[in-house]
């Protein structure tokens, strides 16, 4: 049996994270992981280059039942302390619009500067250690038997992620450890997910693929975002559609702006009295995808006229249709190429301070095993080094 004061479950982003922190403290720590490697999911991240943080993160950029729950981590803890640590460590980066910031070189740099950390820190890393069973202990400790050994601890941290990528290794161990020690686990869904279409709709925009195109997005509770969106052979993506996935559910529609900024209407009779003469298929080729345009145009969304052929009330309706596109998905492509998971750890069962267990002293839970999602844009990354540090401190 090996002893330590902290045992982590996972060698993700939150769980490195905490890891060092709690190294740094003076408190023995091991970190397991099934995986071969140390932060797999932050290697595939942002095309291979780790959107790492967001220099815009406030509470308002995450989803959870309790709003309030991720305050007290993110305001201890910001994306301007993350900055500064990788700024120590010489870490090249550049910055894209809507305040991402993104590594120069790989995704591999944050996982070194991590791993170089927890190294700094003492902790000891034991991958290839799947976890079989959690133990409470009559001292009110924890053991934690893994593929390999068994490990005893004072403090156990589940960092386990969510169920997002299988093809990673992701697995529900952390929701049952949650479970079995009589917390509540909100129901998970994809979050941050492309949308499929019915087969209709797949006939529609067959061709497409590969069509991208400025929008807003609206989802029926209200919530947009002004991104783009992009055609595939399945469906729908691009940033707008992957941060409108997390606030759409089954059965639900959404509404497009197609042109965000442009006022449609005026556009029209402008066109009308400027360039008469020339076709609307022609004309919204230069503010549209002409592909797009044909399908608007074979659907009859848009008439196959001269701009002056158009009444006043054809401008209206098809000014209308434009801003508010509509299209009801048929699901999401699911946990397979989600980028995170909805729902899971209730908050409520947590400290907002310490992410200590209220119901089971000495068990911890970071990450996104919690009911804590973030926007895309680096937010999730920033709620890891948040909510491991903050852990960090306590555990």
């Amino acid at each position: 049996m090996l002893n330590f004061d902290v045992v982590i479950i996972g060698a993700g982003a939150a769980g490195l994270m905490c890891a060092a922190q709690a190294g740094y403290r003076g408190r023995s720590v091991a970190v397991v992981d099934m995986g071969k490697k140390a932060g797999r999911k932050i290697l595939i991240s942002g095309g291979g280059r780790c959107n790492f943080t967001n220099e815009g993160a406030t509470p308002q950029n995450y989803l959870c039942a309790n709003p309030h729950f991720v305050k007290s981590c993110l305001s201890r803890y910001t994306q301007h302390d993350f900055i500064e640590l990788v700024d120590r460590h010489g870490l090249a980066y550049h910055h894209k619009t809507l305040g991402q910031l993104f590594c120069d070189n790989s995704a591999q740099d944050i996982v070194d500067i991590l791993l170089t950390e927890c190294e700094w820190a003492g902790v000891e890393l034991f991958l290839r250690n799947e976890v079989i069973k959690v133990e409470r202990t009559e001292d009110g400790g924890y053991l934690v038997t893994t593929s390999e050994q068994v490990f005893s601890c004072e403090s156990l941290v589940v960092a386990a992620g969510g169920l997002t990528m299988p093809k990673l290794g992701a697995t529900p161990i952390g929701y049952k450890i949650a479970e079995q020690f009589g917390l509540k686990v909100l129901p998970t869904m994809a979050a941050l997910v492309p949308f499929t279409l019915h087969d209709h709709d797949k006939a529609r925009f067959d061709g497409l693929a590969g069509v991208s195109l400025p929008c807003t997005a609206h989802s029926e509770d209200g919530t947009r975002f002004k991104e783009n969106l992009l055609f595939t052979h399945r469906g729908l993506s691009g940033p707008a559609i992957l941060q409108i996935s997390s606030f759409w559910r089954a059965g639900q529609g959404v509404i497009v702006n197609l042109l965000p900024e442009v006022d449609m209407q005026a556009q029209l009779h402008d066109w009308r009295q400027e360039q008469g003469s020339k076709s609307l298929k022609n004309l919204l080729s230069t503010v549209l995808p002409k592909r797009f345009v044909e399908v608007l145009i074979s659907e009859q969304t848009v008439p196959d006229k001269n701009a002056n052929q158009l009444s006043h009330s054809e401008i209206e309706t098809l000014a209308h249709a434009l801003h508010h596109w509509h299209i009801k998905p048929n699901g999401t492509e699911g946990y397979r190429t989600a980028e995170v998971t909805l729902g899971g750890v209730d908050t409520d069962e947590l400290s907002s301070k310490t992410f200590e267990a209220k119901k089971a002293p000495g068990l911890y839970f970071i990450g996104e095993v919690t009911d804590v999602t973030g926007w895309l844009g680096g937010y999730n990354f920033q709620y890891a080094w948040s909510c491991g540090w903050a852990c960090g401190q306590a555990c």
